[in-house]
């Protein structure tokens, strides 16, 4: 296949990909949602669920919304607020704040289907521990490995630390399953986007 392609493009396009660099090795662009010095670290397969994944999580969310009618539920605070969007935090920043989120949705979803007799969580936790072991890679091991959380994500990082001694299990699971699909949707397609996400 004969490409038309005036002839310096052509040499960059070779240089680009045949030239060693000065230390003998050659520049490779990291994949999508790699993340600098997180090894392991591979989330651009989550820029989007599959269609029976995410169909899953709508079932057990319309569920949950039935439910809610029978109760006698009064919730004032928003544990995700709708002005909170991880474009504001710095790359590095984005999957420490997912990795508290999701982690915080699993215990959350956990318990709640622990106290539930169908097994309507069982695909969306599923899904969850999956994304939540890949995401792990991505997030430093402990506080002295990488830069110290401040400003806006340490102040998320508290209100989610915060939330399960100061809310009621059932505004917990009323938080999360409100912000599930923003969760998976916006959040999760942020981080695996990488420096893309703007």
């Amino acid at each position: 296949m004969k490409l038309d392609l005036a002839p310096g493009c052509t040499l960059v396009l070779v240089l680009m990909t045949v030239a060693p660099s000065r230390t003998g090795a050659v520049p490779v662009p990291s994949p999508l949602g790699a993340l600098p010095g997180a090894r392991g670290c591979h989330m651009a397969q989550f820029k989007s669920l599959s269609p029976q994944e995410l169909q899953a999580f709508k079932r057990a969310k319309d569920a949950f919304e039935e439910s809610l009618l029978q109760k006698d539920w009064n919730c004032s605070s928003r544990l995700f607020p709708r002005t909170r969007d991880l474009r504001q935090l710095q790359v590095w920043e984005r999957p420490v704040a997912l990795e508290a989120e999701l982690a915080l949705t699993l215990n959350v979803l956990e318990a709640t289907a622990n106290s539930s007799p169908d097994h309507i969580l069982d695909q969306p936790l599923h899904t969850l521990h999956h994304i939540h072991s890949k995401l792990q890679a991505c997030v430093p091991a402990q506080p002295t490995a990488g830069p110290r959380p401040r400003g806006r994500l340490h102040h998320w990082l508290h209100r989610l630390q915060e939330a399960p001694t100061k809310e009621s299990q059932d505004c917990l699971e009323a938080s999360v399953m409100f912000n599930l699909f923003r969760l998976l949707t916006r959040d999760l397609k942020c981080v695996a986007s990488g420096d893309q996400c703007v």
